[in-house]
């Protein structure tokens, strides 16, 4: 996607040094963040310098590579069994972190230049797999649509395109007319501040609500789609995203409105039977309490905004049970949400 005009990924990397658009920084700056090391790739995933599904599995795979260049004299294998065990606790929701550094791994039982270049390959993939989805997707979205989205699910979360976010890309440059409702996503407010920018950035007409105005669009009925991005999607369809997509999905299914999760297949767990299995990371209750924000004066400044003496519970994220989701966009079609179809995607061989 572009920026000012220059094409952009979220992320990519140049001769070891991982460069990723620093997501914390947004909207007020545009700044990349350089990582030369593992380590400090994993700091960016762990403090969100670097988000969402995709972009999560590009950074383990980067920080993997890294890893393989940081190896002196150890066997490669035995090393990468180690730095693995280090990214993987950086995000403990998104599947595709864990996809990304197994795949290295099981890469590297081959020869190394095998795992350099699977490193490099997941990357290239999730980019591919949004502009697939944006293809499938656009044919949801007709001529004079409101749609909502929750998070951000758009090229910043999946290295281009983005999930979410891409059938809507394709739907306004198809020449749609299409109005976009976009939940601000407390308590990080992604959808305010990311999704907002990515879609002042492409021109297509939109507004933040807040996160409990969607219930009140759809009674009106300004809200003909909603699509939502994954961070896991279970066997059987249940899908774990950012907390409150559960209690859209129910509006949504009240109100009649088709509820699409997309995602590409990657982000599918063949492990995880059903959404009670999938771990939800608890965050710092002082992503509650604070906010930042650019003051009048131009200067960036985190405030407390709740009352002093208060704790604050920060699940990360909640769990869409199948039943409520119409249909999931991946890069190999829409799928419904449930064992038979998700496992068409793969063949049969689960």
């Amino acid at each position: 996607m572009k920026v000012k005009n220059k094409n952009y990924r979220a992320i990519w990397i140049e001769h070891q040094t991982v460069f990723m658009i620093d997501q914390n920084k947004l909207p007020f700056e545009f700044k990349i963040f350089k990582s030369k090391n593992m380590q400090t790739t994993c700091m960016a995933i762990k403090t969100m310098i670097t988000r969402g599904a995709g972009s999560i599995g590009a950074a383990a795979g980067y920080a993997m590579l890294q890893a393989i260049y940081e190896n002196k004299n150890e066997d490669l294998y035995l090393y990468l069994v180690k730095a693995k065990n280090i990214i993987d606790k950086t995000r403990p929701t998104a599947v595709n972190l864990f996809y990304a550094t197994q795949r290295v791994l099981e890469a590297s039982k081959i020869s190394k230049e095998f795992a350099i270049s699977e490193a490099y390959a997941i990357a290239d993939e999730c980019a591919e797999h949004g502009r697939l989805i944006g293809e499938y997707g656009a044919d949801l979205i007709k001529d004079g649509f409101g749609v909502e989205t929750h998070c951000n699910a758009g090229w910043l979360a999946l290295v281009d395109y983005g999930s979410a976010l891409s059938p809507i890309y394709s739907a306004h440059n198809a020449g749609k007319n299409i109005f976009v409702y976009v939940d601000e996503t407390r308590p990080r407010s992604q959808g305010a501040r990311l999704t907002a920018w990515e879609l002042n950035q492409e021109n297509i007409p939109h507004a933040i609500i807040p996160d409990n105005a969607g219930a009140h669009y759809m009674a009106k009925g300004k809200i003909d789609l909603f699509i939502a991005g994954a961070d896991r999607i279970a066997k059987n369809g249940d899908v774990a995203n950012k907390i409150g997509t559960l209690e859209k999905a129910i509006a949504a299914k009240y109100y009649g409105i088709p509820f699409y999760i997309a995602a590409p297949s990657s982000t599918i767990d063949l492990n995880t039977e059903s959404g009670k299995s999938i771990p939800i990371e608890e965050r710092s209750a002082n992503e509650v309490l604070y906010y930042s924000g650019k003051l009048k004066s131009g200067k960036i400044e985190e405030m407390r905004i709740a009352s002093p003496g208060s704790g604050a519970l920060n699940p990360a994220f909640d769990v869409t049970p199948a039943e409520l989701i119409t249909g999931i966009i991946t890069e190999k079609g829409i799928v419904k949400a449930n064992k038979k179809e998700i496992k068409s995607l793969f063949n049969n061989d689960i």
